[in-house]
């Protein structure tokens, strides 16, 4: 296996995908740890098991059931990744922007990109949808970018300008749906880490310190890739635990799981408000 991505590698994923679906996707959704139950919403659907795609990285975790959901959802055709693969689990950085590579060779221009995270800022409970503002690309800025390697010039250049990651209008939008349906919205900046085990306490203190809110292990790999094929984002975390700045609380994956039946309807309320006008 290449070490970076092709473009043939990508087009014969797309290939695979296309050859399975019957309409042409509009817009892309990814769905983080325990956030996968919004994917029953979409209407008409057609399943293609992650595993049936040439190169694309399948999730090895609980929560997360790697498959394609291609259907109608608020009268919008929808790609959505039930579940994603992170770093952590031994993918190359290349290959986690496979799946967003083929979303834009489908014709997606648009990517709602969720996740759960962990509260940093003090003021957030568990439950809570929050809306990225901004990024901070811990793991980039230590070398793991997934641009790194070859350019793709059919894609976008070679520097890609990241300073308005996270889409204004979509931003705005996303806070007049959440203040009509009166689903509680907070914002902040995600960071992101490459796992797989939590924070500790003085992680967690030190990443407050720099201006981060929320943390996790996924998102902003998927969201430089789009940026660069220059696809529009959305971007949601669900708020799985509060902050452990003081070292009290333990942190675990089944809490993070049991968090998400809260946040799915929510979730879904904010996203099914928000698709007809993206």
């Amino acid at each position: 296996m290449p070490k970076f991505l092709t473009i043939q590698q990508i087009d014969q994923a797309a290939q695979a995908v296309r050859d399975r679906i019957s309409r042409q996707p509009e817009i892309g959704m990814i769905l983080g740890s325990g956030l996968g139950g919004l994917a029953e919403e979409v209407a008409d659907a057609t399943i293609v098991p992650y595993a049936e795609i040439p190169g694309w990285p399948v999730s090895t975790i609980s929560g997360h059931s790697g498959r394609l959901v291609v259907g109608r959802l608020e009268g919008r055709v929808v790609l959505v990744m039930q579940g994603r693969a992170h770093y952590y689990e031994g993918y190359s950085m290349s290959r986690i922007g496979l799946p967003i590579r083929v979303m834009k060779r489908l014709g997606i221009e648009t990517l709602i990109v969720t996740n759960a995270a962990g509260a940093i800022n003090p003021d957030f409970s568990p439950g809570d949808l929050m809306l990225i503002t901004d990024h901070l690309n811990l793991i980039g800025m230590a070398g793991l970018n997934p641009l790194r390697g070859p350019n793709l010039d059919e894609f976008g250049p070679r520097f890609p300008d990241m300073s308005q990651v996270y889409d204004r209008q979509y931003l705005a939008l996303a806070r007049k749906v959440a203040q009509e349906r009166e689903v509680p919205l907070q914002e902040g900046v995600y960071v992101s880490l490459a796992g797989p085990s939590f924070e500790t306490p003085a992680d967690l203190r030190f990443l407050r310190l720099i201006g981060a809110d929320a943390v996790g292990m996924s998102t902003v790999p998927e969201v430089i890739v789009a940026r660069h094929s220059g696809i529009r984002v959305l971007g949601i975390s669900g708020i799985s635990n509060k902050a452990n700045l003081d070292g009290n609380t333990i942190t675990t994956h089944e809490e993070v799981l049991e968090a998400g039946k809260v946040i799915v309807p929510r979730l879904t309320t904010l996203i099914k408000g928000v698709l007809p006008d993206l």
